[in-house]
């Protein structure tokens, strides 16, 4: 009998039927858009009931869920759903299909169903989540770009949250690399948050990918952020925590990941700074350190890859000069000895560069986005 059923084991992934089948889709698309019920609570109704339709039913008699969650399934029209689904170019994944990320059933909460947009997920992909303060130093924000930058030149795919702060600068590296990234949202697959990324989560699905648990339109609200923050870490093969204070979600991450058995990676701060709570505690934890993209890199044995990308051709030639000398990270006076260029024009090349895409400046140098060699500096 459905009452009867066991509670789930974890990493036993879904019943077998659940979500299987046109019926059974449409109670599991109207599942995923309910706000009522807690994940883990929906995947132990499943487990009593045994279908999507079921576990319906069950909310509907007031067996779980909330008043909330049954008014909407009053009203609710899964042909609809779906048309607002699509509208925003996203499209729903339930446990068994190709994007459903098979880590997710490692959780003791895996996501009854996802929603996506952009790139399918790859299972031969290596992932690395690099997270961190949504309000970090200058320098935080430098070394997450280039952390990011790093794996993508090795051919790994970020993952962050699509926050302010250390998320935004790690995809922004791994799209400034020419690589893919993965923003996990904690609001609705359609919602941008908060709004000053907006440019950013847009990008992201023209090589990469956003996914979401929440259907479109769902608001952000701080409590979605700790149940996103779960996904972040079983996408990934090692999380990296790049500043963070002592209570913020960045913790939450690393110790899903460690949950999960996955390598913590952190990147040391000074002692006196608040910034620094959370990596060396972790560090403190048995966490490695990581001063940068080499240390992590060879920590996960991966290796910078030639890039397939080359400089486009018809560069005007005071730009070509400039970007043939930028073989490291330099400042613009070496970047115009090595070019034979009078400095100020050299400083005009490097800006019209920037502005094509294909070099960056930090910190008063210049390096390639793409095409370049190992960072270094000069």
């Amino acid at each position: 009998m459905p009452g009867e059923m066991p509670e789930p084991l974890r990493g036993q992934g879904w019943p077998a039927k659940f979500g299987r089948g046109a019926e059974e889709l449409e109670a599991l698309l109207l599942l995923r858009c309910l706000l009522g019920i807690l994940p883990r609570d929906l995947f132990s109704l499943a487990w009593r009931e045994g279908s999507a339709e079921r576990c319906v039913a069950a909310i509907e008699r007031g067996k779980a869920g909330s008043e909330g969650d049954r008014a909407f399934l009053r009203s609710a029209d899964p042909a609809a759903i779906r048309a607002e689904v699509s509208a925003c170019g996203a499209r729903f994944v339930a446990p068994g299909d190709p994007d459903y990320w098979p880590a997710f059933l490692r959780l003791a909460d895996p996501p009854a169903g996802i929603f996506v947009r952009g790139a399918p997920l790859d299972v031969g992909d290596v992932c690395v989540a690099v997270i961190g303060s949504r309000r970090p130093s200058a320098l935080g924000r430098e070394v997450a770009t280039d952390i990011a930058m790093g794996l993508v030149r090795a051919g790994a795919v970020v993952v962050s949250g699509g926050a302010i702060g250390i998320d935004a600068a790690a995809h922004r590296g791994a799209l400034e690399g020419a690589g893919r990234t993965i923003a996990v949202l904690g609001s609705g697959i359609d919602v941008a948050y908060p709004a000053t990324n907006r440019d950013l989560i847009q990008r992201i699905p023209v090589t990469g990918t956003i996914l979401s648990e929440y259907a479109p339109g769902v608001p952000a609200e701080p409590y979605r952020f700790p149940a996103r923050n779960r996904l972040i870490a079983a996408l990934s093969r090692g999380v990296v925590v790049v500043e963070g204070a002592g209570r913020s979600g960045t913790r939450i991450t690393a110790e899903c990941a460690t949950d999960l058995g996955l390598e913590v990676f952190a990147v040391p701060g000074p002692v006196t700074s608040p910034l620094a709570e959370t990596p060396l505690a972790l560090i403190r934890d048995g966490a490695r350190m990581v001063r940068g993209a080499d240390d992590l890199l060879e920590d996960l044995d991966l290796a910078p890859m030639a890039s397939a990308r080359a400089a486009p051709v018809g560069l005007p030639l005071d730009e070509q000069a400039a970007f043939d000398a930028l073989q490291v990270a330099m400042l613009p006076d070496a970047v115009a000895r090595l070019a034979r260029m009078p400095v100020p024009e050299t400083v005009g090349a490097l800006i019209r560069l920037e502005l094509r895409g294909l070099v960056r400046g930090v910190g008063g140098r210049y390096e390639r986005t793409f095409g370049g060699g190992p960072l270094g500096e000069a």
